[in-house]
């Protein structure tokens, strides 16, 4: 099978290198792409949001199968173009990635299908926007609307600094803010078939202790000890299965990865949010424990057949991913920086070191080009060694006012 991933991030690179050790797989192709993915893959020059060149590309590859994986190209309907030039897609049609594009919209479908998530309110003027943070206080939880490429979400106890954000979006959704530890689960699905991922869980916060502003995510582990055990069923049951119904009743059926941003409060689940595609960090940690070849589960999602594919197998032990982020993330991220020790870190036992923020300069160095800049990647056979090994990789690697989070997976919840 060939394989072409669209993107230039870590869950790209992440997606490619699982695919390129997956035996199915004779091909990988990525567009844009990155250094890091240049070793495993062939890269090809693209506008990802262009969903004419990236069919056409599909097509010229001979790919047997096009992976999407940010979520802009997916709401402005590359998949689409892909499936409607006769190439097997992963990834949802543009109307189905409503439900991670707009915020009011993932809470019509929750209300339809009587999934439990916050209160919230959608605000579309200042007056309104002041009257919903009055009405839940604080922590005040105020998100944009539309696609904010992670940076749409505010939590915070300072009402000026939540009024500023609802103020300076178009349309706002103000919730309640839900209390409990937050889990990631995905789930895999063809439009019927849904196919749940081990759970997982990822840090928001820019600095230890979890504070500062909120990130795209620092760092991520699986499996979650503390988790309740019949926690997967649970939201399979009362999330995942009912939005995939509600989303097919609707006639825009969800077909690709739906993530399912979760917390355990004290008065039961609450879905936090969705994303249409895999979540980032957390996908570098679940990949490296996947034993099902990624191939089959993407490939069945894609064109209808996932329940031929089976429940997803794992690997025994645990896996932990630290992110290495440039100067200045999140709010003014420093690009141009020298990376080094990328290979020394490489080479550890049970360690990748993803990119996600890196380009090659005009000298031929490897250097930053992005806020989150790497992801280190570590397995184990328990999550302290897996741990462990991350932080020993991390410390290899050499980036001027480059920063990252201490305490991943050093304190689980209970």
């Amino acid at each position: 099978m060939k394989v072409l991933v669209i993107g230039t991030g870590g869950r790209e690179h992440a997606l490619a290198l699982a695919l390129s050790r997956d035996p199915q797989v004779t091909e990988v192709h990525a567009a844009p792409g990155n250094p890091g993915m240049a070793v495993i893959a062939t890269l090809h020059p693209v506008d990802p949001l262009d969903g004419v060149a990236v069919a056409d590309l599909a097509t010229r590859t001979g790919a047997d199968l096009v992976v999407v994986g940010p979520e802009a190209p997916l709401v402005a309907g590359v998949a689409d173009a892909v499936r409607e030039a006769g190439v097997a897609c992963f990834g949802p049609s543009a109307e189905a990635a409503q439900i991670e594009g707009s915020k009011a919209f993932a809470k019509q479908v929750m209300a339809a299908a009587d999934v439990p998530t916050a209160l919230a309110r959608v605000c579309e003027t200042d007056e309104q926007v002041a009257d919903a943070l009055d009405a839940f206080g604080a922590p005040y939880v105020v998100k944009d609307d539309a696609l904010a490429a992670g940076k749409g979400v505010v939590v915070t106890d300072d009402r000026d600094a939540a009024l500023a954000h609802g103020t300076s979006c178009d349309r706002v959704v103000i919730e309640e803010f839900l209390d409990g530890p937050e889990v990631s689960l995905f789930a895999i699905t063809d439009g019927s078939t849904v196919l749940p991922l081990q759970p997982a869980q990822d840090f928001k916060r820019a600095y230890d202790g979890d504070e500062g502003p909120n990130t795209g995510g620092m760092g991520a582990y699986t499996p979650l000890a503390w988790a309740p055990d019949d926690l997967v069923a649970d939201v399979c049951r009362r999330v995942l299965v009912p939005t995939v119904e509600q989303m097919a009743s609707r006639g825009t059926p969800f077909q690709g990865l739906l993530y399912a941003g979760l917390a355990l409060t004290s008065r039961g689940l609450r879905v936090i949010e969705f994303n249409a595609r895999f979540g980032d960090p957390e996908t570098q940690a679940l990949l490296a424990l996947l034993k099902t070849p990624l191939s089959a589960l993407l490939h069945g999602a894609a064109t209808g057949t996932l329940g031929e594919v089976g429940l997803p197998q794992w690997h025994d032990g645990a896996a932990v991913t630290i992110v290495v982020a440039a100067e200045g993330y999140p709010q003014a991220p420093v690009q141009g920086d020298r990376i080094e020790g990328v290979d020394e870190a490489n080479a550890l036992e049970g360690v990748d070191v993803i990119h996600a923020g890196t380009r090659i300069d005009e000298d031929g160095n490897l250097v930053t080009a992005g806020g989150r800049v790497l992801s280190v990647t570590a397995v184990g056979e328990s999550l302290d060694q897996a741990r462990e090994r991350a932080y020993a990789a991390v410390d290899l690697i050499r980036i001027r006012g480059g920063h990252h989070r201490t305490d991943i997976a050093a304190r689980q919840p209970g």
